[in-house]
């Protein structure tokens, strides 16, 4: 029963909702492939997650030699002057060029630490990607369902704004000959009147949502259709709670942030030791006062750096790492609490909506046995007009309120697979390619040269 009604509802929607638009969405499918590709916030996303991946390569640096050139030429002026002699003076130009080459040999562990730190940093920022496309996703399926919910409620507005207009025209007619009174009329009109005035609000409620879906997905919605309920849920708490702590990308972006913050302790306890480089240059210099004179200079040596007093900048530094890691840790931890009480709560809300859409499934079927019967007896004089009316107008409530219900199961069945970090694309199986969150970290990883990356200027799915 429960499936038959909610088909009747999509069949409603399609020929409501959208049907001229230009450009839209039909499935549920095709809504969340589209918020998966163009959503800004989540190219947003993915944009960030490669400006992170390249903490790594600058963190690698500190491996690499450094090479740097100089030059200089100008004019060097003599005024020489002797004893009881007449003064002497020129204008020397001179010329010079060098180049030096740093290899760092020991940096007190330092590029270790960063490396670490800077690998663990894209860890967790590929994890809060992960979150973003999920709650991006969530907030496409809750649009989606939200617009077909509304578009129901206009329906059915509508059609009971028909009946009470035409049961109108009858107790009129009725009225003529004398069945029933002027009361019975103006009760008729009043419903009437209520009727439209909530025809009125659902379709401003509808074209609200349709707002909504077109901010998340991208584009106007079309005719849309029954989404799927995600499978398979939880069967139990205990199993959504374990699918959560095990799977949340929050916990897992907390915990990689808790290890980046470990290692940068490390890195500024390497500003306290000793650092060594080889160092190799090369100079020409080209001297005016003789002619055609010219000195080359080729060095190498082995450079020791020990530091011995920092003004106590390093050591607050380090203290600030170490307070950092604790609050990570904290954070952490409650990270965990989050996902276990969206994990429970989730279960809960699924569980209520289910037993809400039964009873609103059987509320609606005692009101049209109850309609029919209340029509029947006012037929042989039993009822009144106003029984007619507050009959229709109870059926007409508990079908708004199976629509919400049903409403409400769909999207809290999604926010359980949300919970459990399940809610992606590649587990919904969209027909879209999936964004390779590794791809550019593979290409900027080792690069030593460039300016240029293949995820300049959101080259991620662009749009058409």
């Amino acid at each position: 029963m429960k499936a038959q009604r909610f088909g009747l509802v999509c069949a409603v929607v399609a020929a409501t909702v959208g049907i001229n638009s230009p450009v839209s969405s039909e499935t549920l499918t095709e809504a969340l492939t589209q918020a998966y590709q163009y959503n800004p916030r989540l190219m947003a996303q993915r944009a960030r997650l490669r400006s992170v991946d390249e903490q790594v390569p600058q963190a690698l640096s500190g491996w690499r030699p450094t090479l740097t050139a100089s030059g200089n030429a100008g004019y060097r002026h003599i005024d020489q002057q002797e004893d009881k002699a007449i003064d002497a003076s020129d204008n020397l130009f001179n010329r010079r060029v060098n180049a030096t080459i740093e290899q760092p040999l020991f940096r007190g562990g330092r590029t270790m630490a960063a490396t670490r730190s800077a690998e663990n940093s894209v860890r967790a920022e590929r994890a809060r990607l992960w979150s973003a496309e999920q709650n991006i996703l969530l907030n496409a399926t809750t649009a989606y369902v939200d617009v077909v919910a509304a578009a129901a409620v206009v329906e059915l507005q509508i059609r009971n704004e028909q009946r009470l207009g035409r049961q109108l025209e009858a107790t009129r007619d009725r009225f003529r000959v004398g069945e029933v009174t002027k009361t019975d009329v103006f009760q008729s009109e009043a419903r009437l009147a209520r009727a439209t005035a909530e025809r009125i609000r659902a379709e401003g409620a509808l074209e609200a949502q349709r707002a909504v879906y077109k901010n998340v997905v991208g584009v106007l919605p079309g005719a849309v259709s029954k989404p799927p309920v995600p499978t398979p849920l939880p069967p139990t708490r205990e199993a959504a709670i374990s699918g959560a702590l095990g799977g949340n990308p929050d916990i897992l972006a907390a915990e990689f942030d808790e290890r980046s913050s470990m290692d940068d302790i490390d890195f500024v306890r390497g500003e306290l030791l000793p650092s060594v480089s080889l160092v190799g240059e090369a100079e020409r210099e080209w001297e005016a006062a003789r002619e055609g004179s010219r000195f080359d200079t080729l060095e190498a040596s082995v450079r020791m750096t020990v530091p011995l007093y920092q003004a106590g900048g390093t050591y607050s530094r380090l203290r600030a790492a170490k307070q950092t890691a604790a609050e990570r840790r904290r954070l952490m931890d409650q990270a965990r609490r989050n996902a276990e009480e969206a994990a429970s709560q989730g279960f809960t809300n699924v569980q209520t909506a289910r037993a809400a859409t039964k009873s609103f499934v059987k509320q609606v079927q005692a009101n049209e046995v109850a309609l029919e019967g209340v029509k029947r007896e006012a037929d042989v004089g039993a009822r009144t007009v106003l029984d007619i009316l507050d009959a229709e107008q109870e059926l007409v409530d508990s079908q708004v309120r199976l629509v919400q219900a049903e409403r409400e199961e769909i999207v809290a069945s999604y926010e359980l697979t949300a919970a459990t970090g399940d809610l992606t694309a590649d587990k919904l199986q969209l027909p879209v390619e999936h964004y390779d969150p590794e791809a550019h970290y593979r290409e900027v990883r080792g690069r030593w040269f460039g300016g240029s990356s293949s995820g300049d200027v959101s080259s991620d799915f662009r749009k058409p």
